[in-house]
């Protein structure tokens, strides 16, 4: 089962042009998608970006991740299906989350899935059929970025392009094997950017079961913060 996951933020935004948001509790760092198994899809969306211990997670937003069943990645069908787990909390130790049942979904009661507890200690909280379990909580940012390196290689780049030609694809064939060299050299200048940064972590663990549609293998993710009604 292949998963393509998306961010709704491309690039390392946050730490290296300090373009944070407002309300960062809604302002997503990234989203990942992963499978732990044939049968169990983890999702994570970490937001708050360079969380400095001051927020949690309350009943201000909720948190959307958009999983579209579908039969095959590379060809849009009448068929794909999108389910939806929402997650709102009342506090940090409070939440509640459903999975969207998408034959049914203008209904009050249009859910796959539902629980409600005390997302905050490591071990999370889950149905008692365990297919679907959730964790919200401070975690170490798991981005990796290495803005210093890249930033001098780019300046570096710069410079040498001055008064060089590339060809009709845009590509500098000018550049010469040492040269290329000496840029990637520069670029494993420095460290993670995102070291000792923190994010607030929402970590969903559900059933595929939950998620596809007939015999549909594939899975796109993205995910999506609202505020709360």
């Amino acid at each position: 089962m292949a998963v393509p996951a998306t961010s709704s933020v491309a690039g390392p935004r946050s730490a290296v042009a300090g373009a944070l948001a407002a309300t960062p509790m809604a302002d997503i760092q990234d989203v990942y998608a992963w499978m732990q198994s044939s049968q169990i899809l983890n999702l994570v969306m970490d937001v708050s970006p360079q969380d400095d211990g001051s927020t949690s997670f309350g009943p201000g937003v909720t948190y959307v991740f958009h999983l579209t069943s579908k039969a095959d990645p590379e060809v849009p069908t009448a068929v794909d299906v999108e389910t939806r787990v929402l997650c709102q909390f009342a506090s940090a130790t409070s939440v509640q989350c459903w999975v969207t049942d998408p034959a049914s979904a203008a209904t009050v009661k249009g859910y796959k899935a539902y629980l409600r507890g005390d997302p905050s200690a490591a071990a999370g909280v889950q149905t008692t059929d365990r297919k679907l379990k959730v964790f919200a909580g401070r975690r170490s940012d798991p981005r990796f970025f290495n803005a210093t390196g890249f930033a001098t290689a780019i300046a570096q780049y710069k410079a040498l392009a001055v008064a060089k030609a590339a060809d009709p694809a845009g590509c500098p064939v000018w550049l010469t094997g040492a040269q290329a060299d000496s840029l990637l050299t520069t670029m494993r200048t420095g460290g993670d950017t995102f070291a000792g940064k923190n994010v607030m972590a929402l970590v969903v663990q559900i059933d595929t079961t939950l998620i596809n549609a007939a015999t549909n293998k594939t899975v796109a993710v993205w995910g999506a913060t609202h505020a709360a009604p």
